[in-house]
């Protein structure tokens, strides 16, 4: 028994050891062939860095305001007798918009300019009698004051008439109107909106470490998204003398041009101010830009000739940079590249140091400064 367990034992040895070279062999032969091996080239595209000039600008957020805005409301309680308007047309200023019921009103003021002439004659018979001395100058003055007072009953009167007519206060664009014929209106009610368009105004903030850098005058470009493709030129006019103490903003208003009136109050902008110096600045496509925690890189192309073969072949240098602001497509380098060098602009994240690429630039993106999204 005991010899057979030993030549079991020998077998089972032979058999672990021919399989343990078996596989050892193996794994050399691979091992062989992955250093023989050559990784294929990745196919990228790229750009050069470039130096531009680039116009300096501070942009915000914008809502747009009208140069003149109001609701035209009344000063007195009425029943609406006329309404000399349509809903959305133009105006001048002092044109009729809506008129009360004055009949009321008109039959006291005709009381009232009756009172004023018997008044008025009263003083004319007192003044030829005080001439004479046939009067006294008491009963000369009460005459007087009492011709004065029928004189101011007409005058408020015609001014209570007044109220009660309402004319545009200056030329502009009316609403909708809000009031229709035979309604009671009360005091203060609202009428009609009327808003003068050209020009117009954009208020917007900016926070208070700008303010230095600004002044009225300056020219600034306004974009809207109901106007795709405009831009409106226009300058600062206004710097409020105060920081908004809850966001360390200054408010900004600028007035813009308006002739066809397309822009509206209450529109939604975005406002960048021109600041008057030019810079030299080194850009990329921000698509070119690896972000990590550690720092954002790029890859940049190199030529490098095999020792042995002597043949040239394009090979890529993660390089760490720092970047500035962007603009567009493009991403300011404030260090870690020069002009000329070229960076991997897409498949860069396929991509290690040293390893070999092939550019094709056919189907590189058009990188613009102000791209225009079809689906924007």
């Amino acid at each position: 028994m005991l010899k057979k367990f030993l030549i079991t034992i020998v077998v089972l040895i032979a058999l672990v050891g021919g399989l343990a070279a078996m596989k050892i062999s193996q794994f050399k032969t691979m091992g062989e062939a992955a250093k023989s091996a050559v990784q294929p080239p990745e196919a990228v595209t790229s750009m050069e860095v470039r130096e531009e000039k680039w116009q300096p600008t501070l942009t915000a957020v914008g809502s747009l305001a009208a140069y003149q805005g109001v609701t035209v409301t009344t000063e007195a309680a009425g029943i609406v007798s006329e309404i000399a308007f349509e809903a959305g047309s133009r105006v001048r200023a002092g044109d009729l918009l809506v008129k009360f019921d004055v009949s009321v009103l008109e039959a006291q003021l005709q009381s009232a300019q009756a009172r004023a002439e018997l008044a008025n004659l009263n003083v004319d018979r007192a003044r030829d009698l005080f001439a004479h001395n046939t009067t006294s100058k008491a009963e000369l003055d009460s005459t007087e004051a009492q011709f004065k007072q029928a004189q101011a009953d007409v005058n408020a009167t015609k001014a209570a008439i007044d109220q009660k007519i309402i004319r545009a206060p200056f030329a502009g664009q009316l609403g909708i109107r809000q009031i229709n014929r035979g309604q009671f209106v009360d005091r203060g009610n609202p009428i009609v909106s009327l808003q003068a368009l050209d020009p117009i105004y954009a208020n917007f903030t900016l926070p208070q470490q700008r303010l230095e850098q600004i002044a009225t005058g300056m020219p600034v470009q306004l974009t809207c998204d109901a106007l795709p493709g405009v831009v409106v030129e226009g300058k600062i006019t206004a710097i409020n003398g105060e920081i908004e103490s809850s966001t360390r903003n200054v408010r900004v208003q600028a007035t813009l041009p308006n002739h066809d009136e397309r822009l509206r109050p209450g529109m939604f902008a975005n406002v960048a101010v021109i600041l008057p110096n030019i810079e030299n600045l080194l850009v990329i496509p921000s698509a070119a830009v690896l972000n990590a925690p550690y720092g954002d890189s790029v890859f940049v192309i190199e030529e490098k000739k095999d020792a042995a073969t002597g043949v040239a072949s394009k090979v890529v240098r993660q390089q760490f940079v720092r970047l500035g602001r962007s603009r567009g497509d493009f991403v300011v380098v404030i260090s870690g590249l020069k002009a000329g060098q070229t960076v991997v602009t897409t498949g860069a994240f396929k991509l290690h140091n040293g390893g070999v690429v092939i550019v094709d630039n056919k189907l590189s993106p058009a990188f613009s400064l102000t791209p225009k999204p079809e689906d924007s």
